[in-house]
């Protein structure tokens, strides 16, 4: 092979047509990419669309500087069995699995040879965006942020269906109430919704929950039983903290989603069941994945549909809504101050949406027993984000990106608690703290607190 338009070029090989057969269908408009994988410019990607040139010079779509690449080398065009590549009278040359071509029709994975530079061609990536959706609720989960209306629209398309969905996040996040609201959204909705916790049923029993039991299987097995897949038959089962499930139980699981059938604990018959199943965990079971707790093959049958849901404390802008929902809910007839909004706003909740209703339930009680009209805040669990339990240090995570996460909560509490120690006054707390008043004034409105001037 011999530089183009540089030295005396060499006879080039005969020209030969290849004839390929198509598979893609006619008129497809799916998503082809022209991918280098040799050369200076190797990693490129180019989308083809109707026409695709390639060639040394800069006025081609694909721009290969390399020495055996003629200046205008070769053009690839869509048509409807396939991509269509003409040569343009190149000097070396290009070539389809070795034989060089004047014009030829290949199929996505094809490789190239442009000159001696490798072309892959291939089918994009194609990604379905789902549109946040207009509602703040989905079912009995609340929420208007972003992040709630994104993971609302996407249980909205996939409630109707039978697919399996996987909700991972802190507990007290709401796992269960979507998961319930998923079932009710679709066409098994007037069958049964049974619950298994596979945290809180003891390890000898959670097979006999799962599939039933004989009588006699096992010692205390005094009648048959049904399990959860036989009494949900027709309708939905949710696992909850599926993270939990002991390893041996995992296979038996995996072979009743795949295959539909199931075998009672000390039983010979085989039934079929016909159920969607849904998971939760407070878990990240990729994770357990790489650390050998939990098997790939169920995780990857279970992440059909992969939800992770945010904790409160990543979506304060839902707590005015969630505390409306909820004082509407218990019929408590209260009020709630700004500076109580405030404050229930500026709580890190460790226990999410669960800590939220405890709270207000806590503090309704003590309001009508006092007899008032506005709920006051009542002693506000104590985060333990300070404390070493708390601190989770996550993988890939460099130094000083956990540091800056860490230094951001410690600032976010100190300046809470100077500006309650001062009554709101910016000026007395900045002298009590020896800092500028400037200071600590933008740091109160970066964190969304409230502080007065002096007067």
């Amino acid at each position: 092979m011999i530089p183009d338009e540089d030295g005396v070029p060499a006879p080039p090989d005969e020209p030969v047509e290849v004839a390929t057969r198509a598979v893609l269908a006619r008129g497809s408009n799916v998503g082809l990419h022209a991918v280098v994988l040799s050369g200076s410019a190797k990693g490129t990607v180019k989308a083809i669309g109707e026409r695709l040139r390639i060639g040394k010079a800069p006025d081609n779509d694909l721009v290969l500087a390399d020495d055996t690449v003629s200046r205008h080398h070769c053009e690839l065009t869509r048509a409807p069995d396939g991509i269509r590549v003409r040569d343009l009278d190149s000097t070396n040359g290009t070539k389809v699995q070795g034989a060089r071509v004047t014009e030829a029709v290949v199929q996505p994975g094809t490789v190239l040879k442009v000159g001696e530079v490798e072309v892959v061609l291939r089918v994009a990536p194609r990604s379905v965006e789902v549109m946040p959706s207009d509602k703040s609720s989905f079912g009995g989960a609340i929420g208007q942020s972003l992040a709630m209306r994104t993971i609302f629209g996407v249980l909205e398309r996939i409630a109707p269906t039978d697919a399996t969905v996987l909700l991972e996040g802190e507990t007290g996040t709401g796992k269960d109430v979507l998961a319930r609201a998923v079932w009710s959204e679709s066409k098994r909705a007037k069958a049964p919704f049974v619950v298994v916790d596979c945290g809180s049923v003891s390890y000898s029993l959670l097979e006999s929950e799962l599939f039933g039991h004989e009588r006699g299987a096992f010692t205390g097995a005094v009648a048959s039983r049904q399990g959860a897949f036989e009494l949900a038959d027709g309708g939905t089962v949710f696992l909850d903290e599926i993270g939990e499930l002991p390893l041996d139980v995992q296979p038996k699981l995996l072979r009743v989603l795949e295959t539909r059938e199931l075998r009672r604990v000390g039983g010979n018959r085989v039934q079929k069941t016909d159920v969607r199943v849904l998971v939760a965990t407070k878990r990240n079971l990729q994770r357990e994945v790489e650390a050998g707790k939990f098997r790939e093959d169920l995780y990857f049958r279970l992440a059909v549909v992969p939800v992770t849901v945010p904790p409160l404390r990543a979506r304060r802008e839902d707590i005015p809504l969630l505390v409306d929902h909820i004082l509407h809910a218990t019929g408590a007839g209260l009020t709630v101050s700004d500076e109580t909004m405030q404050g229930l706003a500026a709580h890190d909740w460790p226990g999410n949406v669960r800590e939220l209703r405890n709270v207000l339930e806590r503090s309704i009680y003590l309001a009508r027993a006092a007899g008032g009209s506005e709920l006051s805040l009542v002693s506000l669990p104590t985060s333990s984000s300070g404390t070493v339990e708390s601190l989770q240090f996550e993988p890939g995570k460099s130094y000083r990106e956990t540091r800056a996460r860490y230094e951001g909560d410690f600032e976010r509490r100190y300046v809470k608690w100077l500006l309650a120690r001062h009554g709101g006054n910016v000026s007395a707390a900045a002298r009590d703290a020896k800092m500028d008043r400037k200071h600590l004034h933008d740091m109160a409105k970066k964190h969304g607190l409230r502080g007065q001037e002096e007067e």
